[in-house]
């Protein structure tokens, strides 16, 4: 069992401020997070901009598939609590050099891009690529950025039985498999462990929960309330 699993915000805090927005995020980082977890696709005018759904229609002042807009339009929209869509870069430059950033690619065709990103800001600011967590239900995805980098640290993000990523995760060189929580007991994740890998878990917001989760051994808690994690 390990000590103290990390604390990864989801979409930032979102239990607190509008998910994926640079307030979400600053939100995370004042609770004290180990982590923030936010998600990204690639837009028409290619870009890398941070959002969950592939419709804005839930969170903005517009509708439509996010990948159709070009960055001038993403700009305008308006998300609720008067929030604004932010660039990948933005979010990385909000950041402190304490806090991992668990990038999870929603869209298609964005490890391209996401890498130079990531390469540009380590230039930048002098990080390491361990700073860094690239993860995805997309495991095509995985791939594709495991060929552009073959050292940056990777998940594999699962909505099924965990066991059944191990296959992919030993074939990507992958840190952890992150499950759902739901799909976790004791068993499953002695023998992911076993085999090496860490276990970043979603969505982890109840206390009972968090209790059980911690009871297993997770190496991570992905959840909206960072707060409620000791």
């Amino acid at each position: 069992m390990v000590d103290k699993p990390l604390v990864i915000g989801h979409r930032g805090a979102m239990g607190h401020e509008t998910e994926n927005t640079l307030a979400s995020v600053k939100k995370a980082l004042e609770l004290g997070v180990d982590m923030i977890e936010i998600d990204v696709f690639k837009i028409k005018s290619g870009e890398i901009v941070v959002f969950h759904d592939q419709t804005v229609d839930r969170l903005a002042n517009a509708t439509g598939n996010i990948e159709d807009f070009d960055i001038l339009y993403v700009k305008q929209m308006v998300l609720d609590g008067n929030h604004s869509i932010p660039l990948l870069q933005e979010v990385i430059r909000a950041l402190d050099d304490n806090v991992r950033l668990n990038i999870e690619l929603k869209g298609a065709g964005t490890s391209d891009r996401v890498n130079f990103i990531v390469k540009a800001i380590m230039k930048e600011r002098g990080w390491d690529l361990d700073k860094f967590l690239i993860s995805s239900f997309n495991w095509d995805e995985l791939k594709s950025m495991r060929e552009h980098n073959n050292d940056i640290p990777i998940a594999v993000l699962t909505e099924d039985n965990p066991l059944d990523a191990m296959k992919i995760a030993q074939e990507l060189k992958a840190e952890a498999i992150n499950p759902n929580f739901k799909d976790l007991d004791a068993e499953s994740v002695k023998k992911i462990k076993a085999e090496g890998f860490k276990i970043y878990t979603w969505t982890v917001n109840e206390p009972e929960d968090i209790y059980m989760v911690e009871s297993y051994g997770v190496e991570g808690i992905i959840t909206n309330y960072p707060e409620r994690i000791k």
